[in-house]
């Protein structure tokens, strides 16, 4: 099924029917991704009394509490209410969920025990484009991102002269197969997430920053439509499931 959506005055026709989901799937298990010191998510039936909310143990239904941190366990779109003491919801920050958006693919370069993305890197893959969104695929990009433990690996992270072109690029939607954009041990100083949203002055309330995403080999860069889903929780981050279409 084909669809043509308007975005910046101009036609872009997607096939609904071919998605490109870039989400890593929360699951309870060792093969859940997990970073920020924190052990894996879990799934557990409700106990109530004798009563055990599994379908296997007698109950008429599976009715499952779920135990994660959005930061920590997988796919995640955050706001700047990640980083400002005043607070700021997620859910009432993104208000359109289509983009017009570039993927790009980097190498991060090494900059003495770290490794980093410069602005130049991301200019020069943009190659002048101003798209609304923009998903950073980064080398080496195994399959084994999506189950990484990335506690004390001192994770590649973008610099804040790049966060700051993407920002006065007009970019307002930030996507990368991090963690985080920031280094994982900074002493606090998160300077490209400040950076990308203008924070504290002429903060982007509406600017997000998702991270943990998995963008697979065989999708290349260059321009698709982003559908950039989220859950509705009223918190400074949630889970996630940004989409990808090719236009036609």
């Amino acid at each position: 099924m084909k669809a043509t959506f308007k975005i910046k005055q101009s036609l872009f026709t997607v096939d609904l029917y071919k998605p490109i989901d870039i989400s890593i799937p929360l699951s309870a298990s060792s093969k859940n991704p997990e970073a920020w010191y924190l052990d894996e998510p879990t799934i557990k039936a409700v106990q109530l009394d004798d009563w055990v909310g599994s379908v296997k143990k007698g109950a008429s239904v599976n009715f499952n509490s779920i135990w994660f941190n959005p930061h920590a366990h997988g796919t995640h779109t955050e706001c700047v209410g990640h980083i400002s003491e005043e607070f700021h919801s997620v859910n009432k920050a993104l208000q359109r969920f289509f983009f017009l958006a570039e993927v790009i693919t980097v190498a991060p370069e090494r900059n003495g025990s770290d490794e980093v993305i410069s602005e130049k890197q991301i200019t020069d893959a943009l190659k002048s484009r101003t798209p609304e969104a923009v998903v950073i695929r980064t080398l080496p990009n195994t399959a084994s991102k999506k189950s990484r433990k990335y506690s004390n690996t001192n994770w590649p992270y973008l610099e804040e002269g790049a966060a700051r072109f993407l920002r006065e690029q007009g970019v307002e939607h930030l996507l990368i197969d991090l963690p985080s954009v920031d280094k994982e041990k900074d002493d606090g100083k998160l300077l490209a997430h400040k950076a990308f949203w203008n924070y504290p002055k002429n903060t982007r309330l509406q600017a997000t920053i998702t991270e943990f995403i998995y963008v697979p080999t065989k999708v290349k860069d260059g321009s698709y439509l982003l559908n950039l889903q989220i859950a509705p929780f009223e918190n400074d981050a949630t889970p996630s499931k940004p989409v990808l279409y090719k236009f036609v």
